[in-house]
């Protein structure tokens, strides 16, 4: 893709940085201990990933930079997910409060045994792999359900997409449930699968919009036939 200038407006700077600190320093300031491990583990883990995605867009493609700094409620959202969009990010923000109060400062729940810890982390790698690679194999990855008319969207069905249907919902879903269980916190691995069923039904919705609105969609779903796991959905 050929290589265009997107210099950032100090609004979608702000918006970046803000998006980009908020979580991990929700996380690391809620446990009431700066020197948490694996707090630290994932706060790297979640810059460093945060970081190369950012870094790829405004340098290879600022179209989708575009597409990602729209807000909710931009125009030819299905009216569905604009109810869904605020309850996934409230979710998502219950669940970097819920973590390190379980997990450090209250200790709600017994630890999880230092396999699941390490099980947790091991799970991070394919999650950073798919929501990378997401970005990088398809141009039209938006966070809203839409179909992106002016940007005349087309299915893609190489790299990553042509493994399963929705790859970065499958990194998102394994950070959610990866996390929880490297930072020891059983509740917030209860919300990361209530997030995780959240993810799911979206994707029927997200499918049916797909089927209905473009062009060629319903070849794809036929060629990669799992949604999320291969073999299972």
């Amino acid at each position: 893709m050929k290589k265009t200038s997107f210099p950032l407006t100090v609004g979608q700077t702000a918006y970046m940085t803000i998006s980009l600190l908020l979580f991990p320093g929700l996380i690391l300031g809620l446990s009431g201990d700066l020197f948490w491990l694996e707090g630290w583990v994932f706060t790297l883990w979640f810059l460093g990933i945060s970081a190369a995605a950012i870094t790829y867009l405004v340098r290879h493609d600022p179209e989708l930079m575009r597409e990602r700094l729209r807000k909710p409620g931009v125009q030819g959202q299905e009216s569905w997910d604009k109810v869904l969009v605020p309850f996934i990010m409230l979710l998502f923000l219950a669940w970097c409060v819920v973590m390190p109060l379980d997990a450090k400062r209250f200790h709600w729940f017994a630890p999880f045994p230092l396999w699941v810890e390490w099980l947790g982390a091991l799970g991070l790698i394919p999650s950073a792999f798919f929501t990378y690679r997401s970005y990088t194999d398809n141009s039209f990855v938006s966070p809203f359900i839409r179909i992106q008319k002016e940007r005349k969207q087309k299915v893609v069905s190489t790299g990553v997409y042509g493994m399963v249907r929705h790859p970065m919902y499958l990194g998102g879903i394994l950070m959610m449930v990866g996390v929880p269980l490297l930072l020891n916190s059983k509740a917030g691995l209860a919300l990361g699968v209530i997030f995780s069923l959240l993810i799911c039904f979206r994707i029927l919705g997200e499918e049916k919009t797909l089927v209905k609105g473009l062009k060629g969609y319903a070849a794809y779903r036929k060629k990669v036939k799992y949604r999320l796991l291969p073999g299972v959905w």
